[in-house]
């Protein structure tokens, strides 16, 4: 866990040059700090001291061991020490308390010799004479009237707030810096000016943009400044280790191809990750480091957001080449923490206090955007200073009366192991109401004594909550009766093993299996348990859960393969193994990593955390899992557990001893005991075991091989970017091939269809020229034409017809789709050039213009008398394209004029054009056009007058035609009201009939 949530700083490039030379003073990266004052301040006193208190750290966690650690100030931790992370954190406590010195928090992240020791102690804060207790305080708040109910888009629930109280405080970010707070007005500028900055750049609705940032306020920033533009936000996890940095880089690489990410923010300090991401991904066009981003709010259009629209997309830790990334819409998200609120009563008075990554659901969904939707201050501080003292995070939940917090199960381990008594005097975890325990399973083992040691500081049992979510069910989905406190249940091993009935165990049973309540489903969701066949099994019956609500997911991203798996009818599948009891589910395990042998199921959990707890094994770092065995037909249990020790003898001592607890525990052996060194189990971004991987890694002879040096890695890396760039370079060198061809077509017959136009004498007869002319010219350009609803054309009756314009191509695509004659209605800019004037007059095409009122409503009636006699008129109402995709705002000419002439309008959809070539692009692609053709839409006869009856006229056809073009809708601008702060959307009126005005008729298809 502490892998995954290092700061990004650890690969700043000149921190990390300072650090290794060794140098101390002004010129480290410490300096700035205030001088501790340290025994006898001689600096070969001090260094003597800390290389005591190093010696004996490293005895201390590998007492069993007989090998000689050498320690010296230029030791590398890690190679030379062999202290990881979490080990690290144990020896900057213990120097802490040597020296009396608070070492700055960056200290975990930027060290990797005792001499990067001892000049962060030059840099530390004395804490001699100073208490952490401070005075408890509420932060104040001024009172919140209602809530965003009405909203259906997150953008909609921070307008509601910015509106009403745009000085609230929303965050407050926590550091040893001090505290900054961020009001709803601030978030909502500072997103804008965001927002503006990737639109310049070039961002386009439903485009994604990673998010590899810390815990910070450009998180924030930055997710609601990507939804602002039109954006889908993609939060992946910062990099942890230089060592594991193609790893990170891989794994980043498929999720970042999976969602098409076209932009990446990072910090500074990672661009040289962010510089492979973009070498490796195709798409991945630019990299925006937070020093880059504006400061001030620009101008920027503000995009069209709907209820359905995905919110960001949470990938879960799936393989390298098939990630998994969970479609969240707003409106998904909205109903989760809508439920959430009704199941734990959260009001605008609670205080959340959190630590947890936001590029975690748990940390991003049930942490801020709930907290952001109900009104109640987010206390939010970075993952690092929780690792690196667990107690700042019971601290500020004392100092801000914390009452509400959540944590994965390790959390609580970690402040048992970790903190000191004499570090909690004076705390107060009164406030406290709910604690969530989730992400991991939960032990009721670390519940019990977590409850039994903070007791005495005012923590209540009551508060404790196991809870259970996954990111298909948007975050939470299982939530305890709120004051119950935990529920374990004691079931019988061998019926719960072999029938899989948990039947309650006897008092005096030795060795029951132990489970979690999770509580029970959150309002307006529903589960259920099922077996093999899908049928639902009956209560203390063991079987797979399964889950349906309005936080549902839809499926994984470009993903149709793992959705299928997902969702079975109406329900979808967990993943997960459970049982019910008195209304409560108890979770048993991960479908995938429950063992089967011998017709037994084998819970991995139970295996790891015994052998965990025995001295020698590094705890957290064990993996059990089930390796397939053809000879016996069954799987064989493999524990693999990471272990520092290298002498043979205590190696044979410590198989031994997991063969005895694993029998404790099953009742019999595990088939094979493998010992590996640290960092050979696999973990998700999140701490848990990734139990696959590592079964994969086992089975391919890879345990205990070494890491390749960084540079090996970054080579490696780069070649595999030189070939993506290989790629992309013959596919754009196929894309202009094909251009060429396409253009080398049109080259050919302009020309002579010009010609032979220009010297028609009748408009039907030129039609019906351009229509054989552009009908060949999509088949031997390659680009099929769908044409649907043909029989809504009122054929030989005057009828108006309009249609969506996204490309160059549309004029064509119209004549090639239309079976009778149109007389197009052009801008008037035209007639100043020959070719383009003799062409469309010859086709009978009217002008009009565009930039003068009076001449616009001249020709709105010139319009009207056309429309009356034929042939039916045919109009672009947008007036223009662009090369960002949705329906722009229509004009009222066309709509004038029908009302005028007294005749229908016909909605035409046109889709896949602006693929195939669009604006400001010159080479076009292959890809197929659809144009859909609706029933005629006749003037609504309750409108007051002509210019109303245009208007509903109008409203009515866009309606129409905006579900079938593909795009979304574009009509929506972001307007500075009196604050300078964005106001909502305008709702346009909507098609007032139920039936769809573009029921398709007869199709007819250009292959």
């Amino acid at each position: 866990m502490l892998r995954a949530v290092r700061p990004l700083r650890s690969l700043a490039e000149p921190d990390r040059d300072r650090l290794t030379t060794g140098r101390c003073g002004a010129t480290g990266p410490f300096a700035g700090g205030m001088a501790a004052t340290l025994p006898g301040d001689d600096g070969a006193e001090v260094a003597h001291v800390l290389l005591d208190v190093v010696r004996a750290t490293c005895r201390d966690l590998h007492r069993q061991s007989t090998r000689r650690v050498d320690v010296r100030l230029d030791s590398s931790l890690d190679r030379d020490l062999g202290l990881d992370s979490l080990t690290r954190v144990e020896l900057l406590l213990r120097v802490e308390r040597t020296f009396g010195v608070r070492l700055p928090e960056s200290t975990l992240e930027l060290v990797e010799t005792p001499r990067d020791l001892l000049t962060a102690l030059r840099a530390g804060t004395r804490i001699s004479g100073v208490s952490p207790s401070v005075a408890a305080r509420a932060t104040p708040r001024e009172a919140l009237q209602g809530e965003p109910d009405e909203a259906t888009t997150l953008l909609e629930v921070l307008d509601w707030h910015v509106q009403r109280h745009p000085s609230r405080t929303q965050i407050i970010i926590s550091s040893e810096e001090g505290e900054e707070e961020i009001s709803y007005g601030k978030l909502m500028l500072e997103a804008a000016a965001i927002a503006a900055r990737l639109r310049e750049s070039g961002l386009e609705a439903r485009q994604a943009v990673a998010i590899m940032l810390p815990t910070g306020p450009s998180y924030f920033y930055a997710y609601f400044g990507i939804l602002l533009a039109g954006g889908i936000p993609v939060p992946i996890y910062p990099p942890a280790r230089l060592s594991q940095i193609e790893d990170h880089v891989r794994r980043h690489a498929g999720i970042l191809a999976n969602a098409e990410a076209v932009m990446l923010i990072t910090v500074p300090e990672a661009m040289p990750v962010a510089r492979l991401l973009e070498a490796v991904v195709p798409g991945l066009r630019e990299v925006i480091a937070t020093t880059d981003l504006p400061k001030e709010r620009g101008t920027f259009a503000r995009a069209a957001v709907k209820s359905d629209d995905i919110a960001f997309i949470q990938y879960t830790s799936g393989s390298t080449g098939n990630p998994k990334g969970v479609v969240l819409t707003h409106a998904n998200l909205l109903a989760n923490i809508r439920a959430i609120r009704q199941a734990v009563a959260i009001t605008a008075d609670d205080v959340f206090v959190s630590w947890l990554p936001l590029y975690h659901d748990m940390g991003l969904i049930s942490a801020w955007l709930a907290s952001l939707y109900l009104g109640n201050p987010l206390v939010v501080m970075s993952p690092l200073a929780f690792l690196a003292r667990p107690e700042s995070w019971l601290w500020a939940i004392h100092r801000h009366r914390g009452t509400l917090t959540a944590a994965p199960n390790f959390a609580f381990e970690l402040c048992l192991k970790r903190i000191d008594d004499r570090e909690l005097e004076g705390l107060d975890l009164s406030s406290l109401r709910l604690v969530a325990n989730g992400a991991e399973p939960v032990s009721p083992e670390t519940m019990d004594r977590f409850i039994a040691r903070f007791a005495k500081f005012g923590l209540r049992r009551a508060a404790m909550a196991p809870v259970y979510g996954l990111a298909e069910a948007t975050v939470a989905l299982l939530v305890p009766p709120l004051g119950r406190g935990p529920l374990v249940d004691c079931i019988r091993r061998q019926s719960f093993v072999r029938d899989r009935k948990a039947l309650p165990a006897a008092p005096d049973d030795p060795k029951p299996l132990r489970f979690v309540a999770c509580g029970r489903p959150l309002p307006g969701h529903r589960i259920r348990v099922v077996d093999a066949a899908g049928a639902e099994v009956g209560e203390r019956e063991e079987g797979r859960l399964e889950f349906q609500g309005p936080s549902a997911t839809a499926g994984y991203y470009r993903n149709p393969d793992e959705t299928r798996k997902l969702l079975h009818g109406e329900w979808l599948d967990t993943g997960d193994r459970a049982y019910v009891a008195d209304g409560d589910v108890y979770l048993t395990g991960r479908v995938k990593d429950i063992i089967i042998r011998g017709g037994r199921n084998i819970y991995p959990h139970e295996i790891e955390e015994a052998v965990g707890a025995l001295p020698g094994i590094r705890k957290g770092c064990v993996a059990a899992f089930g390796s397939a065995d053809p000879a016996a037909g069954t799987e064989r249990l493999v524990v693999l557990a990471e272990t520092r020790a290298a002498d043979a003898m205590q190696r044979d001592h410590l198989r031994g001893a997991i063969v005895r607890t694993v029998s404790d525990v099953l009742g019999e052996p595990p088939d094979e005991v493998v010992l590996a060194p640290p960092h050979t189990v696999l973990k998700t971004s999140s701490g848990k075991i990734r139990r696959a991987a590592s079964r994969e890694v086992y089975e391919a002879g890879r345990v205990g091989a070494r890491a390749h040096a960084v540079w090996w890695q970054i080579a490696r890396l780069g070649w595999t970017g030189a070939v993506a760039q290989l790629r992309a370079g013959f596919a754009l060198g196929g894309r202009a091939l094909y251009g060429a061809h396409v253009w080398a077509v049109f080259g050919l017959l302009a020309p002579l269809v010009w010609l032979v136009t220009a010297a028609t004498p009748k408009p039907a007869w030129a039609w019906l020229i351009n229509r054989a002319a552009a009908r060949l010219f999509l088949r031997v350009a390659g680009i099929p034409l769908r044409v649907m609803g043909v029989d809504n054309l009122p054929r030989g009756k005057p009828h108006v017809l309009v249609a969506n314009h996204a490309s160059y191509l549309d004029g064509m695509v119209l004549v090639a789709a239309l079976p009778a004659p149109y007389r197009f209605v052009a801008k008037r800019e035209l007639l100043q050039s020959l070719v383009p004037r003799v062409y469309l007059r010859r086709l009978g095409a009217d002008f009009v213009e565009r930039f003068s009122p009076k001449q616009s409503v001249a020709d709105a009636d010139r319009l009207a008398a056309v429309a009356r006699v034929g042939p039916p008129l045919a109009v672009f109402p947008e007036g223009t394209f662009r090369r960002s995709p949705g329906l722009l705002a229509f004009h009222l000419g066309a709509f004038a004029a029908a009302v005028q002439a007294r005749v229908p309008v016909v909605p035409v959809a046109i889709r896949g054009s602006r693929l195939a070539l669009a604006a400001e692009e010159w080479l076009p692609r292959r890809h197929a056009i659809v144009v859909t053709i609706g029933a005629p839409i006749a003037i609504p006869g309750e409108a007051p007058d002509d210019f109303a009856a245009a208007v509903t006229l109008r409203n009515l056809a866009r309606a129409a035609i905006l579900p079938h073009v593909g795009e979304g809708d574009a009509d929506v601008a972001l307007r500075p009201p009196s604050s300078g702060l964005p106001i909502p959307r305008r709702i346009a009126p909507r098609c007032a009939g139920d039936a769809d005005p573009m029921r398709h008729g007869r199709e007819v298809t250009s292959d």
